[in-house]
């Protein structure tokens, strides 16, 4: 009876250093395998970046012959004001205000050049109006300057009824189809190169 205990004490033993090896050994290779896993996911992710980046620079010739003709088809289009300067190019849009104005019927009080500003290659040239004139006057202007070019902008309008005048025999005010309108027109031009 003795043989077999030692026998049972020898299986346990032997039992007990297979599963102290085996957690071990798990205790090694589960970390292991985790970050393998790991790094293949990682390696997988960075390949597929890698291969967009190659689709990307494989398109690169045509989207900069792209972005060249855009930017022809601007310049032809004339939508940025093609004068030397911003004072000539304030002047010209003072100008073609004025000539608006007045061929809609409407009366010019005054135009007002207000400095420049820049921003991303692009100088902002303002000018803030003053006019007298009834809504399809109004409707008119706001259409030639909206639909000019180079493009024009109106910006922070300000429409008030003109007040009527007051009827000598009746002593009562009379209502005006007038309008007073302040507006800012704003064009573009392209900074010029330094």
């Amino acid at each position: 009876m003795t043989i077999p205990k030692l026998s049972n004490q020898r299986l346990l033993a032997v039992g007990l250093l297979v599963l102290v090896v085996l957690s071990f050994s798990l205790a090694l290779l589960l970390p292991l395998a985790s970050k393998m896993l790991e790094l293949h996911e990682s390696k997988s992710a960075l390949l597929f970046k890698l291969q967009q980046y190659e689709r990307i620079l494989a398109k690169k010739d045509a989207v900069l012959e792209d972005m060249e003709s855009i930017k022809e088809q601007h310049d032809t289009q004339g939508y940025f004001n093609s004068q030397e300067t911003d004072a000539l190019a304030s002047a010209e849009m003072q100008n073609f205000i004025k000539k608006t104005i007045v061929d809609a019927g409407g009366q010019l009080t005054s135009t007002q050049a207000i400095p420049v500003t820049s921003k991303n290659g692009f100088n902002r040239i303002t000018v803030r109006v003053r006019m007298t004139g009834n809504s399809e006057v109004l409707r008119s202007v706001m259409y030639k300057i909206e639909t000019s070019t180079p493009l024009i902008i109106i910006d922070q309008i300000d429409i008030r009824p003109v007040r009527g005048k007051r009827n000598v025999t009746t002593n009562k005010i009379e209502p005006s189809n007038d309008l007073n309108v302040n507006f800012q027109a704003v064009s573009f031009m392209r900074k010029p190169p330094e």
